[in-house]
């Protein structure tokens, strides 16, 4: 049997004296560098139909580059037995309130132990569907509501609902400094170059527009209620730290650079000890895919964040 095969030409105005590996992840967008360099290592990229095996190999441009891809095999297909802490359910969906620490899809280090291996597990259907029904991610770390597809009809309607700005998103997030007021950040987002598993503001990014009002302000940090108008990877954790505003705990965007010495000096607990960015989806609400009624779920922080403004409230 043929094997698939994925092919381009290089541009000569863009790709001179470029790598190789950095070539074919222009040319092929649709998959991640490392996908992309594993191949290379692979002997599965031909360059004018030799076989290249080094990512570094200077590109000039017209050069035919020819990819036989293959799919990693991992685990991350197989069912398990986890909780999905589901607060509603339908014969179309299911809202869930995912706990901080679980991954939602698999990916680099987390093949399986997914919100996407339980959906496997108790509901068998969910192979069928896109991503498992799963119509939108929280990262690991952050708490609360997510809606899920039960049938493809309704993944497809959810998809674009999101889309279309028609599914509003709030959240809780506590975040390092004292507010005087609320605002709208719109700053677009891209992948930062220089640090794969981090993203940042940037004019060549993809639009990005976070609202954001004071719930409680504390003598150091601020308790906030934020309102996603897009859903870029991490949108919330860039957008505060671009403001220097960054979420407590967050150990990826989490200010170091930040003069204020407060983060030294003060709010011992919530600067050494709490374990995860203080971020929470509290409320979601969208349009049933069948009835098209109006849906709305709201959910308690977590016991953590709820110990951590106790905490807080003592510097008052």
């Amino acid at each position: 049997m043929k094997k698939k095969e994925i092919s381009g030409l290089a541009p000569y105005s863009s790709v001179l004296g470029k790598r190789l590996d950095q070539t074919i992840s222009k040319l092929f967008p649709q998959y991640s560098r490392s996908c992309l360099k594993n191949w290379i290592l692979m002997n599965l990229v031909y360059v004018n139909g030799k076989i290249e095996k080094n990512p570094d190999k200077k590109i000039l441009g017209g050069e035919t580059i020819t990819i036989y891809p293959i799919a990693k095999k991992i685990r991350s297909n197989l069912p398990e037995k986890i909780s999905l802490n589901i607060i509603y359910e339908d014969n179309n969906l299911l809202v869930i309130n995912k706990s901080p620490g679980l991954v939602v899809h698999p990916g680099s280090g987390n093949d399986t132990g997914t919100v996407l291996n339980g959906l496997l597990y108790h509901y068998k259907n969910s192979k069928y569907l896109p991503r498992c029904g799963i119509v939108h991610r929280l990262d690991k770390n952050t708490s609360g509501l997510m809606v899920i597809a039960k049938t493809v009809f309704a993944y497809y309607y959810l998809v674009q609902l999101l889309k279309d700005k028609k599914i509003i998103r709030e959240y809780q997030a506590i975040v390092k400094g004292n507010m005087i007021s609320g605002g709208i950040i719109n700053c677009p987002i891209m992948r930062n170059p220089k640090q794969r598993i981090s993203m940042i503001v940037h004019s060549s990014g993809k639009p990005a527009v976070t609202h954001y009002k004071i719930i409680q302000r504390f003598k150091f940090y601020t308790h906030l209620l934020l309102r996603l108008e897009t859903g870029r990877t991490h949108q919330i954790r860039t957008h505060m730290l671009h403001i220097n505003y960054p979420l407590l705990g967050d150990p990826l965007y989490n200010g170091i650079n930040y003069s204020n010495n407060y983060l030294e000096k003060k709010c011992f607990y919530a600067n050494k000890t709490f374990s995860r960015q203080a971020l929470h989806a509290h409320y979601i609400e969208f349009l049933n895919p069948v009835t098209k009624n109006v849906m709305n779920f709201k959910i308690d922080l977590p016991q953590d964040m709820k110990d951590l403004i106790l905490d807080l409230e003592k510097e008052l």
